[in-house]
């Protein structure tokens, strides 16, 4: 029994879909870290409570970027098979 190339090229691309996924980690960590500092500086400062949220919801997007493009590359891989026939 043995491996053909398409099958090889299949299983490499769901090993690095997986792989992928991973990147998701890290916005999940950062965004609860900023959440969690963001809502200390509005209990010693809860004037600033506006300017606090308007600034952790922009950093919170643009660091969910990072976790859209690993799905985005993981669909790829796992749906767009280049080298399939």
């Amino acid at each position: 029994m043995g491996i053909s190339g398409q099958d090889l090229i299949f299983a490499c691309s769901a090993i690095g879909a997986g792989l992928a996924m991973i990147a998701g980690i890290g916005p999940g960590v950062g965004q609860g870290i900023a959440a969690g500092l963001a809502a200390n500086a509005v209990g010693r400062n809860p004037g600033a409570k506006g300017d606090i949220t308007s600034t952790m919801l922009l950093g919170q997007a643009v660091a969910e970027t990072t976790g859209l493009y690993g799905l985005l590359v993981a669909i790829l891989l796992m749906f767009v098979k280049p080298f399939g026939g």
